[in-house]
C-alpha cells in the first residue's frame, strides 16, 4: 500500500518532473519529450538522449509512466510513445504541490517578490 503513496517519490529530479509534465497533456515519444523539455528549459540545463532514457526507464519501474501503442497514424513506428499513468499524474501533483508551498515560504521571507 505504502507504494502508492505519492509523497513516497518525492522529492523528484529537475528531470523526472519534466518529463511528467511533457507526458501530462497526451502521450508523446521520446524524442519529442526530449525537445518539449529543451523548449521549455525550466531545468536550466539540456537533456541529453543518455539522460532522458535513463529517466525514462526509471519512470517505467516505478510505474510512474508506462509504454503506450496507441500513437498517431502518421507516426513512425519505431518510436517508443509514453503516457502518464494514474500513480504518474498523482505524483507529479504532489510534487507540483510541494514546490508551490517552497515558493510560498520564499515569498514570505522575501527571497522571492510578492505576486502583483
Amino acid at each position: 500500500m505504502d507504494r502508492l503513496r505519492p509523497d513516497r517519490f518525492l522529492p523528484l529530479t529537475p528531470v523526472a518532473f519534466d518529463i511528467l509534465l511533457s507526458l501530462a497533456e497526451a502521450p508523446q515519444h521520446g524524442y519529442r519529450v526530449m525537445q518539449e523539455v529543451n523548449e521549455r528549459g525550466a531545468s536550466g540545463a539540456q537533456l541529453r538522449p543518455g539522460t532522458l532514457y535513463r529517466a525514462l526507464a526509471r519512470l517505467l519501474e516505478q510505474g510512474l509512466i508506462e509504454e503506450v501503442d496507441e500513437r498517431p497514424t502518421d507516426a513512425d513506428e519505431r518510436r517508443r510513445y509514453y503516457a502518464l499513468t494514474a500513480a504518474g499524474i498523482a505524483v507529479a501533483r504532489a510534487e507540483a504541490d510541494r514546490l508551490a508551498r517552497q515558493v510560498d515560504a520564499a515569498r514570505r521571507r522575501r527571497i522571492l517578490p510578492e505576486r502583483s
